[in-house]
């Protein structure tokens, strides 16, 4: 029989940490509004009123706020759920309300009922018995849980997008954040918008999977900060089939079918900052190093661009030819080898001729890489993990939305094994050239952008993308036009992390074509 205590003497406030609600503000005077509200700048339903031919208000529907409508309300700031949590409910007033932890009820989650056991919090049969300052739950053979509500034979199929089961517990043994926890809300996420498979009635903290990664998972709180965790659920046995590898095409080019494609997904909107999909990033490349003639085991360094089978495009600070050189494509975390993963020696770096480094700005900061071939013609092979971007056609107006993505190394430190990604805005080099940003700097080989993702959020999450959530030296800025992805920057440098009027710093792609096409053609 399994027991489990649940304490329930402590009043203890709820947990509402502080946030500067308007940090990030500063990025929206830096993009240009030359049309002002067409298209409408504002986020969540908001209405545009325009003051000038350059200014502009946005009128925001509740219980969005901000210049652009793009932030949560401080819904919960003034509420008190005694024992509880509060969660958010956007889809009506007064968009919040109190979860209370068992036994305590009521609107505010502050009143306890003559006891703790009636109506009894246990589950599946389970036996309530009620201490002194406590109850546990005495669950039923097969049942597990603090309220007896998993099955032990509780278990996933595949990748677990289908399981609906109890489990609430990581593999770490953290417990699972409700979904509509005010706490996910207001670090940036959105599950029930962001998730097309989420309803309103999915008001729990049970493990699901809603963006096809490799298993079921959910939010968590750790040491303050928003984070997550696969969950502690066993795979269902079953039969297991090989999936044959893609045909390898008959052409005796090294080109994919088609750059710029992902696979299909159930969402396409990304997951800002916290954690990357298998196949969300196919073009990502993990450059790894250890020193020539040495057997020491390689290790990641900088980030890298996927732009046809041979060929990679990274920074040229990250080049450092006393190194000998690998990438490995189609993981998402650095730290294991993963079914997906392909690991390819280079064998040739070429950095721009007019690469230059001061002590204040890297300008020309590109570099190439060139693929041992695996398999003749191909160096890497395309799968739904790995797929190469497209080089822009044209350079992408300022206000533009797109994404960067890696695991926040720099040459010397690493921060993350998972795949991050933050989405940015891009700023145009005129704003970006003003005395209070980067002045002159800047040079045509560069472009800025900067994050929605500003303040304590911001800092949490720049411990893993670094230098104001700019990614991996050498990895992508990725604009999505039509359903095709073009790589737009590759990261370059920056000032601090999440200071107002400090974006990062890119090599500017579209200034590069001819470079690039010159060396790898």
């Amino acid at each position: 029989m399994f027991f489990s205590d649940i304490d329930y003497d402590v009043d203890s406030p709820t947990d509402t940490p502080y946030y500067d609600f308007d940090v990030n503000d500063w990025l929206f005077d830096l993009l240009d509004e030359s049309s002002v509200c067409d298209p409408n700048p504002c986020f969540n339903g908001g209405s545009c009123q325009s003051k000038s031919r350059t200014e502009f208000t946005c009128s925001c529907p509740e219980p969005y706020t901000g210049k652009r409508c793009q932030k949560v309300k401080d819904i919960c700031d003034r509420v008190r759920c005694g024992n509880g949590e509060c969660m958010v409910n956007l889809k009506k007033p007064p968009y919040y309300e109190c979860k209370c932890r068992p036994p305590y009820r009521g609107p505010d989650c502050k009143t306890l009922p003559a006891s703790a056991c009636e109506p009894n919090p246990c589950q599946n049969g389970a036996s309530c018995i009620k201490g002194k300052r406590r109850f546990h739950c005495a669950c039923s053979n097969g049942y597990t849980g603090k309220f007896c509500e998993i099955n032990e034979l509780d278990c996933f199929m595949g990748n677990g997008e289908s399981y609906r089961g109890a489990a609430s517990v990581t593999e770490k043994g953290e417990e699972c954040l409700d979904w509509h926890s005010y706490f996910i809300v207001r670090n940036g996420e959105d599950p029930f918008t962001t998730y097309s498979d989420f309803s309103g009635l999915e008001q729990n903290n049970h493990c699901r999977n809603p963006d096809g990664d490799e298993k079921p998972w959910c939010f968590i709180k750790k040491r303050g900060a928003l984070n997550w965790g696969f969950c502690k659920i066993k795979k269902c046995t079953e039969v297991t089939t090989t999936t044959p590898l893609p045909a390898t095409p008959t052409t005796g080019s090294s080109q994919f079918s088609q750059c710029g494609k992902l696979r299909p997904f159930r969402n396409s909107r990304i997951f800002g900052g916290t954690k990357s999909a298998p196949g969300s990033h196919p073009w990502q490349v993990s450059v790894q190093v250890r020193p020539k003639r040495s057997s020491s085991a390689f290790g990641h360094v900088c980030g890298g661009i996927l732009l046809n089978s041979c060929w990679v495009l990274t920074a040229a600070h990250c080049i450092d030819n006393t190194n000998e050189f690998q990438v490995v494509l189609g993981g998402v975390n650095i730290e294991k080898r993963e079914e997906m993963d392909q690991t390819i020696p280079v064998i040739e770096t070429i950095v721009h001729e007019n690469y230059r480094e001061t002590q204040a700005a890297l300008y020309n900061d590109v570099a190439l890489l060139k693929l041992k071939v695996t398999n003749s013609p191909y160096c890497a092979r395309e799968t739904p993990f790995v797929k190469s971007v497209c080089l822009p056609e044209r350079p992408f107006p300022s206000g533009k939305e797109c994404v960067i993505s890696g695991w926040g190394a720099t040459e010397t430190q690493r921060y993350s094994s998972q795949l991050l990604n933050a989405r940015v805005f891009l700023i145009s080099k005129e704003r970006c050239q003003t005395p209070q940003v980067y002045g002159n700097l800047l040079d045509n080989s560069m472009l800025c952008a900067g994050t929605l993702q500003g303040g304590i959020d911001s800092c949490q999450v720049c411990i893993y993308l670094k230098k104001n959530l700019r990614g991996d030296s050498g990895g992508p800025l990725v604009c999505e036009e039509n359903g095709t992805h073009y790589i737009t920057g590759v990261v370059s440098w920056g000032v601090g992390c999440g200071e107002k009027k400090k974006p990062g710093v890119y090599a500017n792609v579209h200034t590069f074509l001819n470079w690039i096409k010159s060396n790898i053609n």
